[in-house]
C-alpha cells in the first residue's frame, strides 16, 4: 500500500533517515522543517498521512497538529523523543491518531502507517447508526447531532462507528485498539481514553456527565440510546 506522507522535523539526519526508510516502503515522501512551512506545503498538495515531532522551532507540535485539524482529517502520527504521560496525551489532545517514541524501528512505522491508510481507505456497510439525537452514516463518513454536523476525524468516527454497531456492549480498550487502530498497541489505553474524552465533547450535551458513552469501570466503555 502506497501513500503520500508529510514529515514535519527539524533535525537534518533523522528527516533524512525517516525519508529513506518509507521511500524504501514505496512511500512519496516530502517534508518540512517547521509547522509553518508544512501547513503551506500541505494547503497547497495534501498528504495522505502526516508525521509531526513535538519539538519544533517556532511553532511546536502540538500547535501545528491544531491547526491542520481545524481544516483535515488527515491521520496524524506524532513522533516524539518523549515518553512522559502528560506530552503523550496532550498530543493526542491536540489531534493526532498515534504517536511514536524516539528512537523507533522503521518497520514498526511504516506497520502504523499501512495501518491508518487502511482504515482511511476502508469502506464501512452502508447503513445508518443512531442513538439519542446523534445520526452516524458509515457510508458517507458523516456524524450530525440535533441536525448538525459533527466534525470527527477518522480515527473518531471509526471508534464512534464501533461503538454505535454494538449498542450496549461493553467493549474494552484491547478491542477497541484492535478494531479501531488496527494492530497490536501492546495495550496502550491512553489512544483509547483520548479519543474518547473528545468524542464526548462533540456528541455529549454535556462531556462531564456522559449520557451516551458510558465508561464500565474495570471493562471498557459502551453506548447507550
Amino acid at each position: 500500500m502506497t501513500g503520500r506522507l508529510l514529515i514535519i522535523e527539524d533535525d537534518e539526519r533523522i528527516r533524512a533517515s525517516m525519508r529513506l526508510a518509507l521511500e524504501d516502503e514505496g512511500y512519496d515522501v516530502d517534508e518540512a522543517v517547521s509547522g509553518e512551512i508544512a501547513l503551506e506545503r500541505f494547503s497547497e498538495q495534501p498528504a495522505d498521512v502526516v508525521l509531526i515531532d513535538l519539538m519544533l522551532p517556532g511553532m511546536d507540535g502540538f500547535e501545528c497538529c491544531r491547526q491542520l485539524r481545524r481544516t483535515s482529517a488527515v491521520p496524524v502520527i506524532m513522533v516524539t523523543a518523549r515518553t512522559d504521560t502528560h506530552d503523550v496525551v496532550a498530543g493526542l489532545e491536540a489531534g493526532a491518531d498515534d504517536y511514536v517514541t524516539k528512537p523507533f524501528v522503521a518497520k514498526e512505522l511504516a506497520a502504523r502507517i499501512r495501518a491508518l491508510l487502511r482504515r482511511a481507505r476502508s469502506v464501512d456497510e452502508p447503513s445508518v447508526l443512531t442513538f439519542g439525537e446523534v445520526e452516524v452514516r458509515p457510508d458517507e463518513g458523516t456524524v450530525q447531532r440535533g441536525g448538525e454536523e459533527v466534525h470527527c476525524t477518522r480515527t473518531e468516527f471509526r471508534l464512534l462507528c464501533e461503538l454505535a454497531a454494538n449498542p450496549g456492549k461493553v467493549l474494552s480498550r484491547e478491542q477497541l485498539l484492535d478494531r479501531v487502530w488496527g494492530y497490536d498497541y501492546f495495550g496502550d489505553g491512553r489512544l483509547v481514553d483520548v479519543h474518547i474524552r473528545r468524542l464526548r465533547t462533540k456528541i455529549e450535551p454535556d462531556p462531564a456527565n456522559p449520557r451516551h458513552i458510558l465508561t464500565v469501570r474495570g471493562m471498557g466503555y459502551k453506548l447507550t440510546a
